[in-house]
């Protein structure tokens, strides 16, 4: 799927069920400016910082809890594989990130990237082949996981989340441009209601 696809798909599941009014007249704009309130309203909007790398479409949220995203499996319909890692920085509370990957609007695998038991976390959910097969990527790491042995409840949760974005780039062959995406411009596009 191209990027602008991307955009369009998410649009389609903004807002709980009221489709997303989609503004790309914005142009390119960098992680700074987007967070920026005097050029951004991330209360009420939700604004997507796109484009492509190597043969991989992908979009950065701002704004909208991800909980307002709709049936967020629809973004893979025909096919595509649509992997989401969600961060929720300003909740105040100590929600870990989340990783879920859809397949053809089939949850593949879904998981709390801090592997430590907190908001619901109990292992690798989704399809059992692909839950086997993170399940044995993280094992084979030697990560310790909530309930097992050597797990302590102390890990470094930032260390732990790096180790495991980094198991799941390798298995699923996963890579992003991280220069153009913390300090470089992007193709912006803003959704309204």
């Amino acid at each position: 799927m191209t990027p602008d696809e991307l955009v369009e798909r998410l649009a389609a599941t903004a807002f709980e069920e009221v489709p997303a009014v989609v503004s790309r007249a914005s142009g390119e704009h960098t992680a700074k400016e987007v967070a920026d309130s005097d050029l951004f309203d991330a209360d009420e909007d939700v604004h997507l910082r796109y484009g492509e790398h190597a043969g991989l479409s992908f979009a950065v949220m701002y704004g909208a809890w991800w909980g307002q995203f709709d049936e967020p499996a629809r973004v893979s319909a025909g096919g595509a594989h649509v992997f989401q890692v969600k961060f929720e920085e300003d909740n105040g509370k100590p929600v870990p990130p989340f990783f879920e990957y859809y397949h053809d609007e089939v949850l593949a695998c879904s998981f709390n990237l801090h592997l430590d038991g907190s908001w619901g976390y109990d292992g690798i959910d989704g399809d059992p082949t692909v839950a086997t097969r993170v399940t044995a990527a993280i094992a084979e790491a030697g990560l310790p996981v909530a309930g097992r042995e050597g797990y302590t409840g102390k890990e470094d949760d930032e260390q732990m989340r790096r180790t495991l974005l980094g198991i799941l780039g390798r298995l699923f062959d996963l890579s992003l441009p991280q220069g153009r995406i913390l300090q470089g411009s992007l193709a912006t596009a803003t959704l309204t209601t």
